[in-house]
């Protein structure tokens, strides 16, 4: 199970912390990643790291101001948000599998992650 926590209300530019608790069984080589998804729109990857952090993939979009990371010993997975744009105002999803991914490409697709959390709503306003 993933528990997603840390959304609220910011204005732009400011920052916000996503977290990502995962309980029960866990693949160490499956990827875990954030997806958004705004009001009226398809869900957007936005992050995912793999291989107990030793490798991070970005949305171009996010590259730069957002930070993927994680924490083992907490099972937990963070999402550093800086320089928010009232664009992204969105739930967020945290979400894995229960495999490690043959492809770099799959990683970015959100049909690939066998679970999800609840999501948490990240509102930046102009």
């Amino acid at each position: 199970q993933l528990q997603a926590s840390g959304g609220g209300l910011v204005q732009t530019g400011g920052s916000l912390s996503l977290s990502c608790a995962k309980s029960g069984r866990t693949w160490s080589t499956a990827p875990m990643a954030w997806f958004r998804q705004a009001a009226g729109k398809g869900r957007e990857f936005v992050a995912a790291i793999v291989s107990n952090g030793a490798r991070t993939y970005y949305s171009d979009s996010v590259k730069g101001r957002f930070t993927i990371s994680s924490d083992n010993a907490k099972n937990t997975m963070y999402l550093q948000m800086n320089s928010l744009k009232p664009e992204e105002t969105a739930v967020y999803y945290c979400a894995t599998a229960s495999r490690s991914f043959a492809s770099i490409r799959a990683i970015y697709t959100a049909v690939n992650y066998d679970y999800w959390g609840q999501g948490t709503l990240v509102t930046v306003s102009s």
